[in-house]
């Protein structure tokens, strides 16, 4: 005898997350107790930029004890540390995101999902499909070899500090101060804005 689920009964282990469950959640967040802000950015030179940017954020929303927040605007950016034109443009983009996973934890899953769309670490400043970087958490300072926090290079990269200015004005970067400031004081060059293009924010 088989059992089946009308509508109104749920089988947890393959009915989607109630609707009211949903709403209680984006209402309060309620299933994250204590939850803290981070700063991801998000990057990629290689294959469909656009599409795998996306498929980031919608894999790090997938991700137990993550909610994001916010998605920023989309740019075109030449790339860091190398030759001009010697690697395709990236396009970037900051999120926003409450988190329950310790730093090290969200780290853990920031390079998961690098290695599920097949980044390659093969050189520094090399291209990549991918590109997942913890910016900034809550208002943690650390210098652990692993994971520095901030990121030590956020204050100087329009990349960064441009898109997160634009999802949060207000935001500051620990121990550096404005995130505004900071972006008046570095060059903008090479760092446009895509109008053109979007990312969702995952529903």
């Amino acid at each position: 005898m088989t059992t089946s689920f009308t509508e109104g009964q749920s089988d947890p282990t393959v009915q989607p997350v109630p609707a009211s469950v949903v709403e209680r959640v984006d209402a309060a967040d309620t299933t994250l107790h204590n939850p803290k802000r981070a700063v991801l950015s998000l990057g990629s030179n290689l294959g469909n930029r656009l599409e795998t940017l996306q498929g980031a954020i919608d894999a790090l929303e997938d991700t137990p004890g993550v909610r994001i927040k916010a998605v920023s605007p989309v740019y075109e950016t030449e790339p860091w540390g190398v030759e001009p034109g010697s690697q395709p443009t990236y396009f970037n983009a900051v999120v926003v995101l409450k988190t329950t996973l310790p730093p090290s934890s969200l780290l853990e899953r920031a390079h998961a999902v690098e290695e599920a769309f097949n980044r390659v670490r093969d050189e520094r400043w090399g291209p990549r499909t991918i590109d997942v970087d913890i910016v900034a958490y809550a208002d943690v300072v650390s210098d652990d070899p692993v994971l520095t926090l901030p990121h030590p290079r956020a204050h100087e990269r329009a990349f960064v500090l441009a898109p997160w200015h634009d999802v949060d004005p207000e935001a500051q970067l620990p121990g550096r101060g404005s995130v505004a400031q900071l972006l008046a004081t570095v060059t903008q060059e090479g760092v446009a804005p895509r109008a053109d293009l979007e990312l969702r924010l995952p529903e």
